[in-house]
């Protein structure tokens, strides 16, 4: 494995864990390491659920503004805690494909399994936005936020979702991740920065951080309303 010469990262915390108090904390951290790289104009997208405290913060200390790209897991037919790729609300859908042969999963369960999921993005960004518009992210530098990387696969769905729209750049800034994820994701964008690299078979997201939890919708739901109201002042 080879990180791409895209890839900037803190070596001091190479391999750590429990880094960060919690995910504000990290997204402060990425600000800092954000800082005079990304213009006024920016717009951060943040993955829901995990990704949006961590975009709330950077967005603070940058001021720019906040909005989200909901991607979900498709998840195996048998074992609903258990991915074998991702999909977005525009029907973009990245597999492991090792995986996926591995099973022996035929085109059929694939698709029906990734429009079950289709569903229920719409609803959570039906919830999350509660009416306002999407931003447009033409000709924008985008920069995609999730508070960690595992395997990649989701953030590399929303990737080539948000590529299809043409932005001028696209940035992914996230805590954490596996050395092996970011060799998914950085020949597809023109950045990654990352904090804290890992690799090794064993790697949750969770443990970069000291308090990590699962955030509910109407925590989310909280963090973009303060942020659009904040951005409308």
């Amino acid at each position: 494995m080879g990180l791409g010469g895209n890839v900037v990262d803190e070596p001091r915390f190479r391999s750590r864990t429990r880094l960060f108090r919690d995910r504000c904390e990290a997204g402060r951290s990425l600000a800092g390491m954000l800082r005079g790289k990304i213009r006024g104009d920016a717009l951060v997208l943040a993955i829901p659920s995990g990704g949006v405290p961590v975009g709330y913060c950077i967005c603070q200390e940058l001021g720019v503004p906040l909005d989200v790209v909901v991607v979900r897991k498709v998840p195996l037919p048998d074992n609903p805690e258990a991915g074998f790729g991702a999909v977005t609300l525009d029907g973009t859908l990245v597999l492991n494909e090792r995986l996926v042969a591995e099973l022996g999963l035929s085109e059929h369960v694939i698709r029906a399994m990734a429009a079950s999921r289709l569903q229920e993005i719409k609803e959570r960004l039906e919830k999350f936005r509660a009416g306002r518009e999407p931003a447009d992210l033409s000709g924008k530098d985008l920069v995609l936020v999730d508070d960690g990387l595992a395997s990649g696969y989701t953030m590399l769905a929303a990737v080539r979702s948000i590529r299809k729209q043409s932005p001028k750049q696209v940035i992914v800034a996230v805590p954490t991740a596996h050395g092996e994820a970011l060799d998914v994701i950085s020949p597809e964008v023109d950045m990654v920065y990352c904090l804290n690299i890992r690799f090794g078979p064993v790697f949750a997201v969770a443990d970069a951080y000291v308090n990590w939890y699962d955030l509910n919708d109407e925590e989310v739901k909280d963090y973009l309303s303060k942020s659009w109201k904040r951005l409308a002042r």
